[in-house]
């Protein structure tokens, strides 16, 4: 249902109701978008930037989510499209390099995950939410945030308009990442800039001699990263850096900019880097985000301006929590929060007001932080160990002496398991691609 006054020329509404409001169209929004909107929900998904686009990312999924695609309906274009099934992990450090299997997933069709640039499975999931009835605006400036469950108002600014739309909605969905908050949230950041700080980097790289099927993890003084071969022969190396390192890699090389210093380090620190990225040409410019903000922000209430608490918007991917990217579980943890909640508010229908939305609310938070929250632990605990030289030493001496540590923390840190089975939940009647 729409209400409120509209252009003559048709071209903006100026009031729409929705029954939910989902900001940001990446894995998490727009899933959550499909799931809603195949319920019969009057879905609107807010994103500020257009697609196709790159992003920082390992671009990593386990096979885990593969049902979930399917149940999405894009299982089969991923397949199509994703690079080849990932059956190897490599730890590198320094000149050393050390191989184990990953698990397998326990699933009769399933079994290795993949990797997809996320210019592409972004943007073949806000395909598939259009195609399910829901609304997007894309690009589109969220301006101001107000109200609260039961009784959400959004002001949004569609691409180079003017005007603002309001979107009024029973269910705010906050989908938008870690790196700033929702402008109903927002207050001045009193964190100064930190030594410690970690800061994201990603490039895409042709002709680089990856192997196939492998998934490679660098432990490195001061940092850490991942690489990856994913769609169309294009190797991915994304990883993360302390302020401190970066600074000083920077200080000695001026003028130098932060990803051509990030990328010299990888070169000079890690064997297996460097003789994959051997006549390797990147693709594109090194993208930069940052810093990270691992941790756990599932609420059922959250700080305003003031630091009075009050009730916050739903929370996935990201914006829910944030694991260190050194195991690669973003995207999953992105895709598995969105079905996760969406269980909740279909289960209870949270749309029916205010007080079916906080019973959703502190359900849902509660099941996150028991499938989430073990993750975010040995993905910190992983994450500390790499990036300090002594430390890493200890863990390349044990991981050589038995390898399959590394399949063990694979599987610990969700790769073979689905947060929620989507045969079996709330939306299990949605049609598939399987």
């Amino acid at each position: 249902m729409r209400t409120g006054p509209r252009r003559v020329s048709g071209s903006i509404e100026h009031e729409r109701e929705h029954d939910a409001v989902v900001i940001g169209a990446g894995l998490a929004g727009a899933a959550a978008a499909i799931l809603l909107a195949r319920a019969g929900w009057n879905v609107a998904l807010v994103e500020k930037k257009r697609f196709p686009r790159r992003k920082v990312c390992g671009e990593c999924l386990a096979a885990s989510n593969l049902p979930l695609l399917h149940a999405l309906g894009v299982g089969e274009a991923f397949e199509a499209r994703a690079g080849a099934e990932l059956v190897r992990v490599t730890l590198m450090r320094g000149e050393a390099s050390i191989s184990a299997p990953l698990p397998p997933a326990d699933h009769p069709r399933w079994t290795w995950g993949r990797a997809l640039g996320r210019d592409s499975l972004d943007t073949l999931l806000v395909e598939r939410a259009v195609a399910a009835g829901a609304t997007v605006l894309q690009p589109a400036a969220l301006r101001a945030v107000s109200g609260g469950p039961g009784a959400w108002r959004c002001e949004v600014r569609p691409g180079e308009a003017v005007d603002t739309i309001t979107l009024r909605a029973r269910v705010l969905i906050d989908a938008h990442g870690s790196w700033e908050s929702l402008p109903s949230e927002r207050a001045p950041d009193a964190r100064p800039r930190r030594a410690s700080d970690l800061l994201a980097f990603k490039a895409v790289f042709r002709n680089a001699a990856h192997a196939p099927g492998t998934i490679g993890v660098m432990a490195l003084d001061g940092g850490y990263g991942g690489t990856v071969l994913a769609d169309g022969g294009a190797t991915t190396i994304a990883g993360c850096v302390r302020r401190d390192r970066l600074d000083a890699l920077r200080a000695a090389s001026p003028g130098v900019r932060a990803g051509d210093a990030f990328e010299a380090w990888l070169r000079g620190e890690c064997r297996g880097v460097r003789e994959s990225m051997d006549g390797a040409v990147r693709d594109g410019a090194w993208l930069a985000s940052g810093p990270l903000r691992p941790g756990i922000r599932v609420d059922d209430r959250s700080p305003d301006g003031n630091g009075v608490r009050t009730v916050a918007a739903f929370r996935i991917g990201n914006a829910g929590g944030e694991a260190h990217p050194i195991l690669g579980e973003g995207m999953s943890m992105a895709l598995q929060s969105a079905a996760l909640l969406c269980s909740h508010l279909l289960g209870t229908d949270a749309r029916t007001g205010a007080s079916a939305s906080l019973v959703a609310q502190r359900r849902y938070a509660a099941d996150w932080r028991g499938e989430f929250a073990p993750r975010l632990r040995l993905a910190a605990a992983f994450a500390h160990l790499s990036m300090r030289p002594g430390a890493s030493a200890v863990m390349m001496s044990l991981v050589r002496a038995w390898p399959g540590i590394l399949t063990h923390g694979a599987r610990r840190g969700g790769k073979v398991r689905l947060a929620i089975d989507p045969a079996t939940l709330a939306f299990s009647r949605f049609r598939s691609d399987a």
